[in-house]
């Protein structure tokens, strides 16, 4: 059986990035992002996506049964959230006065912490 091969490309959305949800089940919903997956071109994003996961018993867990948790979304079908706005952005790169490559949201030119 082969592997699926996805092209990587620059991913401009970190861990702890305020983000919503534009297509897919969970769209409109807004979240932190908890793990980028850069291999495969996904995210984590903290309430979206949410799919239950049967569990057999563990240490962890000693009743098992079913848990809801959150499942890794497209790159593409997340944006992320304008610091200044608080609508979904695009972003883009600039060297600041320091001289720092620094990501930027293309709405209002601010910058991205």
């Amino acid at each position: 059986m082969a592997t699926k091969q996805t092209t990587t490309h620059k991913i401009k959305i970190k861990k702890g990035d305020l983000v919503k949800v534009i297509a897919g089940s969970s769209k409109g919903v807004q979240g932190v992002v908890l793990q980028v997956l850069v291999d495969s071109n996904r995210a984590i994003v903290e309430g979206a996506n949410k799919v239950k996961k049967h569990t057999k018993p563990s240490a962890a867990n000693p009743n098992g049964g079913i848990i809801e948790k959150e499942a890794a979304i497209n790159i593409s079908n997340i944006a992320l959230i304008d610091p200044k706005t608080g609508t979904p952005t695009r972003v883009g790169r600039k060297v600041n006065a320091d001289g720092k490559i620094v990501r930027i949201a293309k709405k209002s030119g601010e910058e991205i912490k």
